[in-house]
């Protein structure tokens, strides 16, 4: 079986060569990116299946780089998995609020960051479910992974679109912030960082499928559930 393209974009070579030369020894096929401007040519060239991203880059920052490619038709749908060097709350909480997957603090074993990608790999790769949902105004066609409200596309993000299919296949139980954590970003743990991810997203969501807004239900100091019924 090929194995994934995976993009490294970092400024700093003695991290690239390492990064490289581990992902080329388990078979990943690998490019190379030193700086943001140079990222979002290749990830559009080349389409990778995931794309290792640094926070602190030359010609446009890592944050950026995130930011429009996961506004852009054909990239994203693409794991971004953020490299930093950076410790602040407030940058874990970009990071993941302009769409990241994950990220991994420096320095990071290359053991953890395989393990960080195959779980992201595996994620993308599970096979979505051919039905099709409906409630009220709202249609959710996982085959082609669209949603619409009356009939017109929904302009949802590819974090926003898993979110919304957690909540509708827990048919109504509600899911705490953890567990969407878990089934939508892959982390098997929680901070109060990741946690307060999953309240953006929410809010996103609601806006966005603002006539079904309300059936997004709050459990106080628990989670959210998706009213089917009712």
């Amino acid at each position: 079986m090929t194995k994934a393209k995976i993009l490294i974009v970092d400024d700093e070579s003695n991290i690239v060569e390492v990064v490289k030369y581990n992902l080329d020894k388990e078979g990943f096929r690998t490019s190379v990116a030193y700086d943001g401007a140079k990222a979002l040519e290749l990830a559009r060239q080349n389409l990778p299946d995931l794309i290792l991203l640094d926070l602190m880059l030359p010609e446009v920052d890592g944050l950026e780089v995130c930011r429009i490619l996961k506004q852009e038709e054909k990239t994203r749908h693409i794991p971004i998995i953020m490299l930093t060097g950076k410790t602040t709350e407030t940058d874990k909480v970009l990071g993941l609020e302009m769409g990241a997957d994950d990220y991994v603090t420096k320095p990071f074993s290359p053991r953890e960051l395989l393990a960080r990608i195959r779980v992201a790999l595996r994620r993308v790769a599970a096979p979505a479910p051919a039905e099709l949902f409906r409630l009220g105004p709202l249609n959710v066609d996982w085959g082609r992974h669209v949603a619409s409200i009356h009939g017109r596309p929904v302009d949802l993000t590819a974090k926003e679109f898993e979110l919304l299919t957690a909540l509708i296949h827990a048919k109504g139980r509600m899911l705490t912030r953890a567990a969407l954590l878990e089934r939508v970003w892959g982390f098997d743990q929680a901070d109060e960082i990741e946690t307060r991810t999953v309240d953006f997203h929410i809010s996103r969501l609601r806006k966005k499928l603002r006539p079904v807004a309300d059936r997004i239900v709050t459990v106080k100091n628990a989670g959210y559930r998706l009213m089917i019924d009712g």
